[in-house]
């Protein structure tokens, strides 16, 4: 492909180049989603092998993925992202955000989502899926942390838009509400613990905001920081840009100890009701797998998703 000479220095147009068309996108979005093999690959994207292996050459040629061996007889590789596949991240989170609020969506700029939209049904859409192997995020306290406790046999995972944050006004909808819901999972910490259900609360903030607010609100459990949007990508979970940033839209999930997603609460409109359903949900998991008590707590102290709750055992 030519480019004009005032591109060469144009950095849009010089990742236009690597992306270079609609597979390329799907690819690094398939890739991000934890589909890092051929076969699977070209079963969710529905690609002929031919041109897969061109589009694969081409991203592992421009630096955006790496080949790593995992069989030798016959030869098989998984294709990674590297540093540079890693920063197109949040370019497809924003290319999401843009397509379930304009393409998909009326334009309105909201934190939640309609019972018959895109979102709601990719969110529902999760319950029986596997989180991708291997993918922690850095916690307030510093070290990375696994999204599901390996001790417990339900963890809950809860994202929020952010705490502390001035949304304006009028208010974006469905954006108010996460200091609320973070000390509601604080004061009800003892009922999950006593049930061995572990609890991740997991928002774009960096890691030094987190920690100040944990710290303030004394939270026990880990706050995660999604500000890679790794975690975003992985589960194409909605989002929307509050406040100068990319941010998580409100929603629970229940998973499994073998990170299997059981139930999802979205949209979380009333934020009492859907802790209350989430301790519920996440004890009854914990209750058929034999209870088995979580790890130790995180710090020394100690919504509503209505009735669109899904439930698959």
């Amino acid at each position: 492909m030519r480019m004009h000479n005032a591109d060469e220095t144009c950095g849009t147009a010089q990742a236009a180049m690597v992306l270079g068309d609609w597979w390329n996108v799907l690819v690094l979005r398939e890739v991000a989603r934890g589909h890092v093999r051929f076969d699977a690959l070209a079963a969710e994207i529905g690609l002929s092998r031919k041109v897969l292996t061109e589009r694969l050459g081409r991203l592992v040629a421009h630096g955006v993925l790496h080949r790593s061996l995992y069989q030798r007889r016959p030869v098989r590789y998984e294709y990674l992202l590297t540093d540079a596949g890693a920063g197109l991240l949040p370019l497809l989170v924003a290319m999401q955000d843009w397509g379930d609020r304009w393409v998909l969506g009326d334009g309105s700029l909201t934190a939640t989502a309609a019972a018959d939209g895109a979102e709601h049904a990719r969110v529902h859409a999760l319950v029986g899926t596997r989180l991708p192997d291997g993918l922690e995020l850095p916690a307030a306290q510093g070290a990375d942390v696994p999204l599901v406790s390996p001790d417990a046999p339900a963890t809950v995972l809860f994202t929020y838009p952010g705490t502390g944050v001035e949304w304006g006004e009028p208010p974006i909808p469905g954006a108010p509400g996460c200091t609320l819901e973070n000390r509601l999972f604080r004061d009800a910490w003892p009922e999950f613990r006593k049930a061995g259900v572990e609890i991740r609360g997991i928002s774009t903030q960096l890691g030094h905001e987190q920690a100040e607010f944990a710290r303030a609100e004394e939270i026990p459990y880990p706050l995660l920081s999604d500000a890679a949007h790794q975690l975003a990508a992985a589960l194409r979970l909605p989002a929307f840009r509050g406040a100068g940033r990319l941010r998580h839209k409100r929603l629970i999930l229940v998973v499994d100890a073998e990170r299997t997603v059981r139930h999802t609460l979205f949209p979380v409109d009333d934020i009492p009701h859907a802790v209350a359903e989430s301790l519920r949900l996440a004890s009854s998991r914990a209750a058929a797998d034999g209870g088995r008590p979580g790890s130790g707590g995180w710090g020394q102290g100690a919504a509503g998703a209505g009735p669109s709750a899904s439930a698959s055992w």
